[in-house]
């Protein structure tokens, strides 16, 4: 039982000793910095049960306390506060018990519990990656790696749009434009080359589109004219007809995707337990509409075309196959979903990692599986969040301004090492090692800066901000885990050995410290709960500010007892630990030097 728990369950007696009334609840908070104490209760929610002056009733309570609660030694109320004092012993003990754990706070899955696919990344075949896509993996990959901490047997996931218009529109532009160049005769990864054609296939489009109303079109009728757009529905019917030229020409190009993706997620530091390809579901979410119109969850309109009525649902009608039989983005995303509860029978919910524009669709694709009659519908969690910007504006792909995951990498690790140079923070680093450096703390920057961020609010991103030494970055949580591993390299001491409550008086900062080591895997629990990696990053800052407060205000290694000494090494180890594994949560590294 933890001490809240204790102390919970020793108040409601309080109360009914006391008062002869019955608490069903009681509030906790902590402690602020200007009064005595570790832990406070909050009396003015008891008055609705309890009548009488906050102030009394605290005195009363408080002193019920220290008489029957081992732990506590001291109590002050102010106003309707009352400030709980807990001995010494009690976080000496909590400490001992935990030291030795270097995965403490993180749990391990229960037999037999269902496990978690958490999708994320999920990218189209037509362009490389970019800005948005890496807050979406980093997103994605830091809450599986949240869940899987809190004690979930977690799958990560993809699936990859490798299919429809936009992939037409690429191939299209490349056949017609391209003189069969590759990555290989170009230099260039193939995802980026891809990318180029569908920029091609854009500004082409635009010229037709212009060409059309110079004839007398309008612009809407000039939009669905343009010859290359027509040749791109024409091949997107001739690919699910199973073209041969069409079918080698996609397999070809979307491999030359496949592999530069690859070398960017590596970059990253995200990884994946299996991947879908929209391709080779796209035909059971159509076969489920066929069902589903059987069962009269479908309807079809004249045009052939097949809908979901949702208006009973405070929804509208929303479509799930065209007059013409191709799927649309909902077909594919019911077939998916079903497919994995196939393939891992075990999942019993299911994350998507995707942007807040598509909000609306998740709600509908969760509706729509739960009428179909999945029990696992009612499991499933739409990770929406903002957009990304940089301070000169939003992104577009398709008119090639977009903001390129491998070049924000490159200039991330780039200015780690300007600024590194500049703070002369590197001597007696060979070139090799600097190079390694800057990587760890620009990617480390790049992620704490956009992870630190509740996922809902939309980030202004500033790469040079990321990087600063100081405050709520990255670079700073990283240096201080360095400091304190200069620290225990420098420690002459047995830091195995078993620290006595009797050898020991804590100071101040010692027991801040230790408390705040205290809340590491109730956070690790809301993180996992909320889907939210700001509340690890957020912690891990709280945490680093409290180690820089207790290395400012007592000596490590110069403690004037051997028994003082050996708890301060000792809290330092925790402390690095914590911030290693918390980091690791967040997919980011930590340098043993700086």
């Amino acid at each position: 039982m933890n001490l809240q728990d204790i102390l919970a369950k020793q108040v409601v007696q309080a109360v009914e000793t006391n008062f002869n009334k019955e608490l069903t609840t009681v509030e906790f908070q902590a402690t602020r910095k200007e009064f005595a104490g570790d832990i406070t209760i909050v009396i003015f929610p008891m008055l609705r049960v309890v009548k009488g002056n906050p102030v009394q009733i605290g005195e009363t309570i408080g002193a019920y306390l220290v008489e029957h609660v081992e732990e506590v030694v001291g109590f002050n109320v102010i106003k309707g506060f009352l400030n709980i004092e807990i001995s010494d012993s009690y976080f000496i003990e909590f400490f001992n018990s935990i030291r030795a754990n270097s995965q403490y706070g993180f749990n391990q899955p229960k037999p037999g519990e269902n496990a978690v696919m958490v999708e994320y990344s999920s990218p189209n075949t037509n362009k490389p990656l970019h800005l948005g896509h890496i807050r979406n993996n980093l997103l994605g990959y830091s809450v599986a790696e949240i869940l899987k901490a809190s004690g979930k047997k977690v799958y990560k996931t993809q699936v990859i749009n490798d299919r429809g218009i936009h992939i037409c529109k690429s191939m299209i532009a490349w056949q017609r434009f391209g003189n069969n160049e590759t990555p290989e005769s170009t230099g260039l990864k193939g995802d980026k080359l891809v990318g180029n054609y569908y920029v091609r296939f854009d500004q082409e489009y635009k010229k037709e589109i212009q060409n059309l109303i110079s004839e007398g079109q309008t612009e809407e009728e000039a939009k669905k004219n343009a010859p290359i757009l027509k040749d791109a529905q024409d091949m997107l019917l001739d690919w699910e007809a199973g073209n041969k030229e069409t079918v080698a020409l996609w397999e070809k190009m979307n491999a030359w995707v496949y592999k530069g993706f690859d070398v960017t997620y590596k970059n990253l530091g995200v990884d994946f337990d299996t991947l879908y390809f929209e391709s080779d579901t796209y035909l059971l979410g159509k076969e489920f509409v066929n069902e589903g119109l059987k069962t009269g969850v479908f309807f079809k309109k004249e045009d052939g075309s097949v809908w979901c009525d949702l208006t009973d649902d405070g929804l509208d009608e929303k479509l799930v196959l065209r007059s013409d039989g191709t799927a649309v983005y909902m077909t594919q995303d019911i077939g998916t979903a079903i497919q994995r509860i196939k393939d891992f029978p075990d999942v019993g919910g299911m994350v998507y990692t995707v942007g807040n524009e598509q909000d609306y669709h998740f709600q509908v694709l969760f509706l729509i599986l739960k009428k179909l009659g999945f029990e696992w519908a009612k499991n499933l969690f739409h990770l929406s969040y903002g957009m990304v910007d940089l301070p000169s504006g939003k992104m577009k792909s398709r008119e090639g301004t977009v903001v390129d995951a491998d070049d924000l990498i490159e200039e991330m690790a780039s200015t780690a090492g300007e600024i590194s140079e500049e703070l002369g923070k590197l001597d007696g680093y060979n070139e090799e090692e600097k190079q390694e450096l800057y990587k760890i703390i620009g990617l480390g920057a790049l992620k704490y800066y956009i992870l630190k961020v509740d996922p809902k609010k939309r980030i202004l991103f500033d790469p040079k901000e990321s990087i600063d030494f100081q405050g709520n970055t990255g670079p700073f949580i990283q240096y201080t885990y360095a400091r304190i591993q200069s620290i225990l390299r420098k420690a002459d001491i047995d830091a195995t050995a078993e620290l006595q409550v009797k050898d020991v008086t804590l100071h101040e900062k010692e027991r801040e410290l230790i408390k705040q080591i205290q809340l590491f895997e109730e956070v690790v629990q809301n993180a996992a709960e909320n889907h939210s990696p700001a509340l690890i990053a957020n912690y891990t800052y709280e945490l680093v500010k409290e180690f820089n407060s207790f290395y400012q205000n007592v000596s490590i290694l110069g403690a004037d007892t051997d028994p003082e000494k050996l708890l301060r090494v000792q809290l330092s180890t925790v402390v690095a630990g914590i911030i290693k594994n918390a980091f690791g949560l967040l997919g980011i590294q930590v340098p043993e030097r700086m």
